[in-house]
């Protein structure tokens, strides 16, 4: 579950405090061009107020209005399918024909958005089921993807922890890296104990600041599989601290900037501190995709490129990820 719709959860279960009356829908199935992917969330309040989005605002007004009417989940969850037809497309701006079915769901203390947070933040990966003739919704531990499924009577979605990015070093690239993370809902945590980089983090939201040993931190953050590193300081005793903790950890990205020439250095150096080959091959140095980068802004690009790729699961191979030729991500400027 990403940034935006942990806010969605938690704006619905402030609202249901209040005594409001909230309907969550969620985007089951498109065809065609559509705004939002399945999975989209949006709550739409008693009195008209919404928070999130299902179609980019093409058929949210429609939606408003039949909520507060009560036409639409007055008390058990229902489905609502928007643009079957062109004429219907159109009117309502849907592009290209495009058709989305939404479920809109009645939210009260069974819908267990609680018990769902709770799991998010305890970086816990759950399925939750709700049955649309019962209203019954249940929680339970989830280990095969993130895929939605609704087959006309049940959906199921999958809910799991923020992405998080530890960056290793507060100097110039990192605060463009940690400003594209951000961008792309990661919770960013600059690791740096040298006290002259500290300056100006405080203020860029959703970056923590962290004053531990990179060693010390990766063990305490506990990274799962919604984790990536990056370490950017050219100090092997920063960054090789950082790299031997996080190579050991179920995170699905792990990079150090530097020459090929510094990162065979480096993965000599990490098998000597009981870190297994197996693990250093997971390495990815030099780091990021080979864009041809020179500034900081444009390395910083082409790590968060090769994050997503990984992330995807893209098989990256040709001049991209070879860095034979190319030495100049060592020589940037940070």
């Amino acid at each position: 579950m990403n940034s935006m719709d942990v806010e969605v959860v938690r704006t619905a279960m402030d609202w249901m405090n209040r005594g409001h009356r909230v309907v969550l829908g969620t985007v089951v199935r498109t065809w065609g061009s559509s705004p939002r992917p399945p999975g989209s969330l949006m709550i739409i309040r008693d009195d008209g107020q919404v928070a999130g989005s299902l179609s980019g605002g093409c058929i949210e007004d429609d939606l408003i209005d039949r909520v507060k009417r009560g036409e639409l989940a007055p008390r058990m969850p229902q489905s609502t399918t928007y643009g079957a037809s062109a004429e219907e497309a159109q009117r309502f701006g849907l592009p290209c024909g495009g058709t989305v079915q939404i479920v809109l769901e009645p939210l009260s203390a069974q819908s267990l958005l609680r018990e769902l947070l709770a799991a998010i933040e305890e970086h816990r990966v759950v399925r939750r089921r709700l049955e649309l003739a019962t209203g019954l919704v249940s929680l339970t531990p989830c280990e095969d993807g993130d895929a939605l499924r609704f087959d006309g009577q049940t959906l199921e979605t999958v809910h799991g922890p923020r992405l998080r990015l530890v960056i290793v070093g507060g100097g110039q690239l990192s605060r463009y890296l940690a400003g594209m993370a951000v961008m792309l809902d990661y919770h960013v945590t600059v690791c740096d104990p040298r006290e002259e980089y500290h300056e100006g983090w405080a203020a860029i939201e959703g970056v923590t600041l962290s004053r531990l040993m990179p060693d010390d931190l990766v063990i305490a953050m506990n990274l799962d599989a919604n984790s990536a590193v990056v370490a950017v300081t050219h100090d092997p005793k920063l960054d090789d601290l950082a790299l031997m903790e996080a190579l050991k950890t179920p995170a699905f990205y792990v990079g150090a900037l530097g020459s090929r020439r510094n990162n065979e250095a480096r993965r000599k150096r990490l098998l000597e501190f009981d870190v297994s080959e197996a693990e250093v091959n997971q390495l990815r140095g030099p780091v990021g995709l080979n864009l041809g980068g020179k500034t900081p802004p444009e390395i910083a690009m082409s790590i968060v490129a090769e994050m997503t790729a990984v992330r995807r699961g893209v098989v990256l191979g040709g001049n991209l990820a070879d860095w034979s030729a190319s030495e100049t991500a060592c020589k940037v400027s940070l």
